[in-house]
């Protein structure tokens, strides 16, 4: 079975999750290339996908979303699993005591949910620079304000994304026994 982990990311830590996931699925003897989704030419070539995006004002990012879109066919047919990179932070919940993870849920999974049927989605804490974003948001991160909803570091859990990755790893070896 051959699994491509598609991502899109704009600042590393989307990519960094996509590798870390691609890595321990190998690890767990599953044949996986990590790709960015911008230069996948034959999705057609794989029997699953786990397909991720950094998201930003609550959405993916566009390059991952047109390619959700553009593959649903192919993908309704195959197991898919969904990741998005999104939060910044320690807090567990949000202002209003949400559980942070679940408010972070995208607007495009719902559609995604409808059209492709993934059998996992998974928000995991993302990471935020300041230095490399523009102008603007290097003058809007001076605002307490907004350096509490976007908080600087590197918050990604590698201990629970490579026991989600370890995961999908079981359930395709259970999917091949299945079919076999």
């Amino acid at each position: 079975m051959k699994v491509l982990v598609a991502y899109a990311s704009k600042y590393g830590f989307t990519r960094g999750i996509a590798d870390f996931v691609a890595d321990k699925m190998r690890e767990n003897g599953v044949d996986t290339i990590a790709e960015s989704v911008d230069k996948v030419s034959r999705p057609e070539d794989y029997d699953a996908f786990v397909i991720g995006s950094a998201v930003f004002l609550g959405k993916w990012m566009k390059q991952a979303h047109e390619f959700v879109t553009k593959n649903q066919q192919l993908l309704a047919k195959k197991p898919v699993w969904l990741f998005s990179s999104g939060p910044t932070g320690t807090s567990k919940t949000d202002k209003k005591g949400r559980d942070l993870l679940e408010a972070s849920i995208p607007y495009d999974i719902a559609d995604f949910k409808r059209i492709i049927n993934p059998r996992d989605h998974h928000v995991f804490y993302g990471g935020f620079k300041v230095s490399q974003h523009g102008l603007g948001i290097r003058l809007l991160a001076k605002s307490a304000t907004v350096r509490e909803a976007m908080q600087e570091g590197d918050f990604r859990d590698w201990t629970a994304i490579g026991e989600w990755a370890t995961g999908i790893a079981k359930e395709l070896e259970s999917l091949q026994r299945g079919s076999n």
